[in-house]
């Protein structure tokens, strides 16, 4: 690199570009690293709070100016022509930003937010740590593991008898989207 009066015009634009989008993307990663912040997410966001596949974003446009100058200025230096350098700069700005919005859609899928579905409970056998009086006359407990971990929840049962603390039950239903219906097993 020269001087900036010796510069072609393309290389000054792309020098241009690549310097202050450069200079932000780091900043935006290193905050984002530090802070957990993801203003991209919070913009993002749909209604249901997911996140889906974001190919025009905050973070993918400014890898997209990083790369597509980065790129460019190499092409200039390597003696490529100017037609040439455009689109493989174009081509390496939209590759950055396919790969980083699949990298971040890939990240969004591993959260877990650990809310628990009841309906998950549904035909899985748990014991009964509380007795569960039966015909429904009162509230039991069963210890149960649903979506990869162990819940006491309440539990009442339609059987005549009660089903005993240690017993073990399936999951016949979800009643109000909180207390399982059970039956004890082998009956």
């Amino acid at each position: 690199m020269g001087n900036w009066g010796e510069l072609e015009t393309l290389e000054k634009i792309y020098w241009a570009i690549a310097v202050p989008s450069t200079v932000v993307f780091l900043i935006f990663l290193i905050i984002s690293m530090f802070t957990g912040a993801d203003a991209d997410a919070d913009m993002d966001a749909d209604v249901d709070g997911e996140i889906g596949f974001q190919f025009i974003s905050l973070k993918n446009l400014l890898g997209f100016f990083a790369v597509f100058a980065w790129s460019g200025l190499a092409c200039l230096e390597a003696g490529v022509s100017n037609s040439t350098t455009i689109i493989v700069s174009l081509l390496s700005g939209l590759a950055m930003m396919t790969i980083m919005a699949t990298i971040f859609y890939f990240m969004s899928r591993l959260t877990d937010n650990g809310t628990l579905k009841m309906s998950n409970a549904v035909n899985h056998i748990g014991e009964v740590y509380l007795t569960i009086p039966g015909k429904r006359a009162g509230f039991g407990k069963v210890q149960i593991r649903v979506q990869g971990r162990l819940h006491e929840l309440e539990a009442v049962t339609d059987g005549e008898e009660d089903i005993k603390t240690g017993k073990l039950v399936t999951v016949n239903e979800v009643i109000n989207n909180e207390i399982l219906l059970v039956s004890e097993n082998g009956k």
